[in-house]
């Protein structure tokens, strides 16, 4: 029978065999007492837990030394990045719509199809949560179809799936947002020239990033108000709790990496360890960009939406907190000027970015509906300001909600 003893925390090594915690859930943020702890992640997450002391298995290997966060995928090169992996077999990538084509189309043509892909997205993360909140395996291969079917999406409009799904009620926030996750990722990764392969361990990794948050009690989870000091240590858990499901469950090391780092800040200080620069894994990396964008870019309880062009131009000021070379990706595959983003022209007239520019970011479609001399709506009208003879340009973003226009979607849906 395996003895077991009492080590201080400040003792515990990657490798060890932890047999009991001593406290019960929420006071810890793992799915189960007991288990092998294999990254530094769970043992900063034990030591935020305030744990003085955890029972570790003796006749294991309690004297290995604490390891160096391991090496990761290939580091992003200077150009752009490119990948050697073999594409998975195609019985794993069946697909969602197997009759549609995969041809480039606008983002009006997109939408309802983009709507239908959405609702189902949420339901099968809905369906995993409920399965985590009952204390049931999770299968991560059973996303594989509907990341597919993102991607399809993707590559038919870039921007269509991830506009209509940053359109998110109070009540499903929490999954919405690991369905918009996942298409950014997705978008990201083909800016960045990876091969399909990636692409469907990034939208994976989005899509499953916040699973610790199905172990997080609904009132804290669902509060309309700012968090306490102690629910907010509760609420910076699921990272640690997401990423020992994932694991648990055998998902790819990648998926895990974006669980569990992307809280993580290129200038340090994020959680649950504190990682600096390339420490963070790249998909962690690509994870903290497009989870703040979503952020910050829907409607919750307490704040207004920021406009995704405000978004943009914010993000780009926190120096220190994303990889530069990621986020200027990322501003490439959503626009300066994302769809849906409420600009002022040099005609002295607002309009709705409708489509991504095919020449300039700076130049995307949007469609004219409101003159501000005149402080009316009028005709609305579609402009591409990149086309040939067009001397209209975007003077800047305007916020919807000083100009009393909360749904702004109609006009480019």
């Amino acid at each position: 029978m395996t003895k077991a003893r009492r080590i201080p925390v400040s003792e515990l090594r990657i490798g060890m065999h932890i047999e009991a915690l001593g406290v019960l859930w929420p006071r810890h943020p793992f799915a189960r007492g007991s288990f092998t702890v294999t990254t530094l992640g769970e043992i900063a997450a034990i030591k935020d837990a305030g744990l003085p002391h955890v029972l570790v298995s003796e006749g294991k290997d309690l004297s290995r030394p604490a390891l160096t966060p391991r090496p990761r995928t290939t580091p992003l090169p200077p150009s752009v990045p490119s990948s050697a992996t073999p594409a998975p077999s195609a019985t794993a990538l069946s697909r969602l719509v197997q009759e549609e084509s995969n041809d480039p189309t606008s983002v009006a043509a997109e939408v309802f199809k983009a709507r239908r892909i959405c609702a189902e997205a949420k339901e099968t993360v809905m369906s995993m949560f409920e399965e985590v909140r009952l204390g049931r395996a999770i299968d991560p291969k059973t996303v594989l179809p509907l990341v597919q079917g993102v991607a399809d999406s993707i590559q038919r409009n870039p921007v269509a799936l991830i506009s209509v799904a940053r359109l998110k009620t109070h009540d499903d926030y929490t999954y919405l947002h690991s369905v918009a996750v996942c298409a950014l990722m997705i978008g990201l990764t083909r800016q960045l020239g990876l091969d399909e392969r990636s692409v469907l361990l990034a939208g994976a990794g989005g899509l499953m990033h916040d699973l610790g948050k199905a172990a997080v009690p609904l009132d804290i989870l669902n509060k309309p108000g700012k968090l306490t000091d102690s629910e907010f240590d509760l609420m910076r858990r699921h990272s640690v709790a997401g990423s020992g499901m994932l694991k648990e469950a055998g998902a790819p090391l990648e998926v895990q990496d974006v669980a569990l780092y992307h809280h993580e800040k290129m200038i340090g200080g994020g959680y649950p360890i504190g990682l600096v620069g390339d420490d963070i894994p790249l998909w962690a990396r690509m994870g903290a960009v497009c989870d703040v964008y979503d952020a910050i870019t829907s409607e919750r309880p307490y704040k207004h939406a920021w406009n995704p062009a405000d978004a943009i131009r914010n993000m780009a000021n926190w120096n220190g907190h994303f990889d530069p070379r990621l986020f200027s990706a990322f501003v490439k595959s959503i626009g300066i000027y994302p769809v849906g983003s409420l600009v002022r022209l040099t005609s002295n007239e607002l309009a709705v970015v409708i489509e991504p520019g095919s020449i300039s970011l700076l130049k995307p479609q949007v469609r004219v509906f409101f003159s501000i001399p005149s402080n009316r709506i009028i005709p609305d009208t579609v402009i591409d300001l990149a086309a040939d003879g067009c001397d209209i340009r975007i003077v800047g973003p305007e916020d919807p909600s000083q100009w009393g226009f909360p749904h702004l979607e109609t006009l480019w849906q």
